[in-house]
This record gives structure tokens, C-alpha cells and sequence, in this order.
């Protein structure tokens, strides 16, 4: 079997494997790796000056635009610019702006408001037709009562001239 236990079915492939050098090793120079992350002291005397100059020309870089953008002038409109507020210019008094929903729910209960108000001073299509409906019922229920007081009526007057 392999080297490695518990591995499973698969082995592992020969470019995975690592191999770290021992302090010693690298102390006495027979490390395979070169030791170019440790610098002598007058080398990193130099390196502080090449670093301010490499730093300069990062920011020369990141000024240059890559691609067409240095060509074309795009703005993203979807990108939020961030708005750095001084507290001078900060005014408490001026009310918050609110969100669309917001705007819109506040409108929305507004109309609604207005639509009742309306609706119970019987200026709306809605109302006048409702209005319309109850006269229609009421004048009904007035001539249904009419005609049972006058059928009572015809009843009593049989019944007394039954007994007659």
C-alpha cells in the first residue's frame, strides 16, 4: 500500500506532496529552495529606498486604467458613492428623506383615507350607487308593509262579516 495511511482509494498525486526545510538546512545552504525571503542589513537599507520608489510607481499605476477605460470615460451607475458628511455641514432641523416604499405606503394610506371620507360624504361612483340600492330597498320594504296592512285589513273586515 502507500506511504500515506487512511487515505482511501485514490493516492495522491507526486506534485502534492511538500517538503519544508529544516532551519539547519537552511543555515547550512543545502536546502533545495533559495533564500530569497531573507535579506543581509545592507540590503534591506537599499530595499527601503527601492520600496518608497516602488510604492510611487504603484500609485502612478493604479491612477493609469487598464483596458478601455483608459480610452472610454465610464461611470457605473449602479455604484454607491460614499458621501463623507462633515458635522458643520450636518442639518438636524431638515426632516429625513424617506424610501420609496415608504413615499409610496404613506400615499397609498393617504388615498385611502380620502376614498373613505369621500365615500361617507356619498361623492364617490360607489357610494351614489349604494345610496341608489337602499332608496330602491326602502321603497319596497314601504310597499310590501302597505300590503300587508291592507290584507290584515281585508281579513278583519271577512271576519266581521262572518259573524254577521
Amino acid at each position: 500500500m502507500g506511504s500515506g495511511a487512511g487515505r482511501g482509494k485514490f493516492k495522491g498525486k507526486p506534485t502534492g506532496r511538500r517538503h519544508f526545510s529544516t532551519p539547519e538546512e537552511m543555515a547550512a545552504g543545502t536546502s533545495g529552495k533559495p533564500r530569497s525571503f531573507k535579506r543581509d542589513a545592507k540590503e534591506e537599507e537599499n530595499g527601503e529606498d527601492e520600496s518608497e520608489e516602488e510604492e510611487e510607481e504603484s500609485e502612478d499605476e493604479s491612477l493609469k486604467k487598464k483596458g478601455a477605460q483608459g480610452v472610454i470615460e465610464i461611470e457605473n451607475p449602479n455604484l454607491v458613492k460614499i458621501k463623507n458628511l462633515k458635522v458643520k455641514d450636518v442639518d438636524l432641523d431638515r426632516p429625513a428623506e424617506l424610501s420609496r416604499r415608504e413615499r409610496e405606503e404613506i400615499e397609498k394610506q393617504r388615498a385611502h383615507e380620502r376614498y373613505i371620507k369621500l365615500q361617507e360624504q356619498g361623492k364617490t361612483e360607489q357610494s351614489k350607487k349604494d345610496l341608489e340600492r337602499l332608496a330602491l330597498i326602502r321603497q319596497q320594504r314601504l310597499e310590501a308593509a302597505k300590503k300587508r296592512e291592507e290584507e290584515k285589513a281585508a281579513k278583519e273586515s271577512k271576519k266581521v262579516d262572518a259573524r254577521k
